[in-house]
């Protein structure tokens, strides 16, 4: 194969060549009509722009606020706990990761809340729990230890 035997299969349009006379048809102007910010190099309409009525998102009301100090937390039920961990285990953010029932997006803390039944003696360690979550991991025999 020479370069001459290749063809291109992907069929290009032409560049449009502006400003090339007023018998071109995109002459003068160069397509940009006439004077102003859309004439000029660079220019780009914001997304939102509406032709200069106010846009929609001011003219909704401003309502609510982000709380700097909101804590999110990875939460896990003693339903799952039960599942997981033989008796006897240590069960803490790393083995959680390690099973799997944590994501590894990393969150202000552990919490542990109340959801299905334990019946093993799990020394659980976490940032927070849930009062029905540490009355049943009492409850089995286990520890709930804050960290």
């Amino acid at each position: 194969m020479k370069l001459h035997d290749l063809k291109n299969t992907f069929e290009r349009s032409a560049r449009k060549r502006v400003g090339r006379g007023d018998g071109s048809g995109t002459g003068k102007t160069s397509g940009r009509g006439g004077k102003g910010d859309s004439a000029r190099n660079g220019f780009a309409y914001r997304g939102y722009f509406e032709g200069g009525q106010i846009p929609f998102f001011r003219r909704l009301p401003k309502r609510g606020f982000n709380n700097p100090n909101h804590r999110e937390f990875s939460v896990v039920n003693v339903g799952l706990l039960e599942q997981a961990f033989a008796a006897g285990d240590e069960v803490d953010l790393a083995a959680l990761r390690a099973k799997g029932l944590v994501g590894k997006k990393v969150r202000d803390g552990l919490k542990i809340l109340g959801d299905g039944e334990l019946t093993k003696a799990l020394t659980v360690k976490a940032e927070k729990f849930s009062g029905s979550a540490k009355a049943k991991i009492e409850a089995a025999g286990g520890k709930p230890v804050v960290v």
